[in-house]
């Protein structure tokens, strides 16, 4: 597969100028040291982030078990009962929780006009693979029992981790989601993607060690091929309808661009969103950015499309 440069996207990028909200945090985060990971900074460091940024008030919260596992449910007034949207945080499996999401999840809640199960999935390398993947199957599955239409998304490791599951629920045909939304998606663990080099200059959240370190936490051993971790290699035939949202100044482009041409191979109707300027999961910081509120609403309208 061909990496991003000199290499035509799927459909045309984005090509607006970036806010000037953008460019000061792009400035903000160029500020920040990223030479040593260490992981108890890092979770740290996300949970007092996400405090700037609560979710809003008309949003219900609630926090309960589905299936055995922590979730949040968020409830927009105008939600209706028996549609559900699975959402699955990102964090690189290894950090993130149904805190440092609780805006990105409530927003997303109001523009699909259902209700959002955000899942406090087991993190490595407390608990490896599969063992995030084996709670969002028994949350999907709970949900299912109690007659919700569903539908799944997530940003960054959660967009791969919802692939994963989609993955894991057609090969046990089961019932499949209506649809999935990535934001960002992690997809290839192996980090094969020719942007991971190309655009490390751009990308002011993650960077290629970082990606390395937290792969082998999270893979335990495990091939970093292995489909239900990186949906990349996976056959993606059966998958229902998926919105890839996915910024130029990020190095998981290609894992985003790689999975459209790859799913669309295989006969899935994709919606891939390339946008100009922005940085990985832009999503979280839509309270700073109308870019992030302007993708959040997309999303929205794409669940409830496919909701019903």
């Amino acid at each position: 597969m061909t990496g991003s440069r000199g290499r035509e996207p799927s459909v045309a990028t984005t090509s607006t100028e970036p806010s000037e909200e953008l460019k000061r945090l792009i400035q903000l985060l160029g500020m920040r040291s990223r030479d040593h990971f260490d992981l108890a900074t890092f979770r740290d460091d996300f949970e007092r982030f996400s405090k700037l940024f609560p979710p809003p008030p008309e949003v219900a919260r609630e926090v309960l078990e589905v299936g055995g596992v922590q979730c949040a449910r968020l409830t927009p007034p105008e939600a209706s009962a028996s549609r559900a949207v699975v959402y699955l945080h990102g964090g690189g499996y290894v950090s993130g929780s149904i805190g440092t999401h609780a805006e990105l999840a409530a927003k997303l809640a109001r523009a699909a006009k259902a209700t959002v199960y955000l899942v406090g999935y087991r993190l490595a390398p407390e608990s490896v693979f599969p063992a995030a993947l084996d709670d969002t199957l028994a949350v999907i599955r709970a949900l299912r029992s109690d007659g919700c239409e569903l539908a799944v998304a997530g940003d960054s490791a959660g967009g791969g981790l919802a692939l994963g599951a989609m993955l894991a629920l057609r090969d046990a045909e089961e019932e499949l989601p209506r649809a999935a939304v990535c934001l960002s998606p992690w997809t290839d663990l192996a980090a094969t993607g020719a942007s991971v080099r190309e655009r490390a200059h751009l990308d002011k959240i993650l960077q290629p060690g970082m990606l390395t370190t937290i792969a082998e936490l999270y893979l335990a051993g495990t091939s970093p091929r292995h489909p239900l971790a990186s949906p990349l290699y996976a056959e993606l035939a059966g998958l229902p309808p998926l919105l890839i949202q996915v910024g130029t100044a990020e190095i998981l482009l290609d894992d985003a661009l790689r999975l459209a041409d790859r799913a669309r191979a295989a006969g899935v109707a994709v919606d891939l969103k390339v946008e100009e300027h922005l940085i990985h999961v832009w999503h979280l910081f839509s309270s700073l950015l109308p870019e992030g509120e302007r993708s959040l609403a997309e999303a929205g309208v794409f669940l409830a499309r496919h909701l019903g």
